[in-house]
């Protein structure tokens, strides 16, 4: 069965995404804008118990991927090339459980998500004023990407230092980074068409001036 985008789009009519690039500040921002409209909130991997309890390898081979894991630093140690394919298939597979999820919650509710639903399917199940991408430059989305306390990028983290070669590892894993915050990929977000925020390396603490940008785009703000 196929359920046509006009559809999906008219059951996501209560649902603002947010997507981008690593470091941008997209976790931050839907927290808050949740707890400041109160909104559902939908951080990051928000559909994986799911997608975990009921992808199965034919269908979704990738999002499978970690379920064939015998030891996680194969997972630290993969091919750059492959873990940059990894992540976009993973997020184009996952995008169906993220939209199910989402039709769950929004029936009655505004919801606000952390998204890795590609802008091409974005754009065919959600509107401009729906959705914001956030960027960040490569040197901050790579170099900083472990200066976060959330647990999923500790245990990574936590996986590296365990490895023999953790500086090698450490490498592989950057250049894999580096690869899923290319310039190629940066400009596919950035050239979307969707309204679009690009965090500066500055050191100023921007948050509430983003969420208020984002809030203004979304049409929380009265």
């Amino acid at each position: 069965m196929k359920i046509e985008n006009n559809i999906i789009k008219h059951y996501l009519r209560n649902v603002y995404f947010i997507t981008g690039t690593a470091y941008a500040g997209k976790s931050t921002t839907v927290k808050m804008l949740a707890d400041r409209y109160g909104m559902v909130f939908c951080g990051e991997n928000y559909h994986i118990a799911v997608s975990d309890a009921v992808a199965t390898p034919d269908v979704q081979p990738d999002l499978c991927y970690r379920k064939s894991l015998t030891d996680w630093k194969e997972f630290v140690k993969r091919p750059p090339e492959e873990y940059e394919r990894w992540i976009y298939h993973s997020g184009r597979e996952g995008a169906g459980f993220e939209v199910a999820e989402l039709i769950s919650l929004a029936r009655d509710n505004k919801v606000i998500a952390d998204t890795n639903i590609p802008v091409d399917v974005l754009k065919e199940i959600s509107d401009y004023d729906h959705v914001a991408v956030m960027l960040s430059p490569q040197s901050m989305s790579v170099e900083r990407f472990f200066d976060r306390s959330d647990p999923e990028k500790q245990f990574i983290l936590s996986v590296i230092d365990s490895c023999d070669n953790p500086r090698e590892v450490m490498d592989n894993y950057k250049r894999g980074l580096s690869l899923i915050n290319s310039q190629k990929h940066y400009d596919e977000l950035a050239g979307s068409g969707f309204f679009t925020i690009v965090r500066e390396d500055n050191g100023i603490d921007t948050r509430e001036e983003v969420c208020d940008k984002i809030a203004k785009h979304f049409g929380l703000m009265e």
